[in-house]
């Protein structure tokens, strides 16, 4: 039978009852593996909302760690457009996370894989 590496570490106890689905996603958000990415998430999911159509085809939140969000844009002019916009792009993210949370914004250009798909699908 499959089982994953963690399952033997688990501290809830396994039953054939049938739990209601929210009771699940409540109890997996309040595991640290899957709380850590709600935020950012969130932001991704948000984001042409909180920066822009145009600055959003051309970054995306890449992490938030320790209340610094880092976004990669796809290349030197729009890094250098989202690092003029990035107390805006803060306020706007913790705002829309309503928690306090991003406290600075770290842009870095390039990232791999991601930006050569970007370059492809524009033409």
């Amino acid at each position: 039978m499959p089982h994953s590496k963690g399952f033997g570490r688990r501290v809830d106890r396994r039953t054939g009852d049938p739990v209601p689905i929210g009771d699940v996603v409540d109890a997996l958000l309040r595991e640290d593996v899957f709380s850590r990415g709600m935020p950012i998430a969130t932001l991704a999911r948000r984001w042409p909302e909180l920066v822009g159509e145009r600055l959003a085809r051309a970054t995306k939140p890449a992490s938030l760690e320790g209340g610094i969000l880092l976004i990669r844009a796809s290349d030197g002019p729009w890094g250098a457009q989202a690092r003029f916009l990035a107390e805006q792009i803060r306020e706007r993210a913790d705002a829309a996370l309503g928690t306090g949370s991003v406290k600075a914004v770290r842009i870095v250009v390039g990232s791999g894989a991601w930006d050569e798909r970007n370059r492809r699908s524009q033409g």
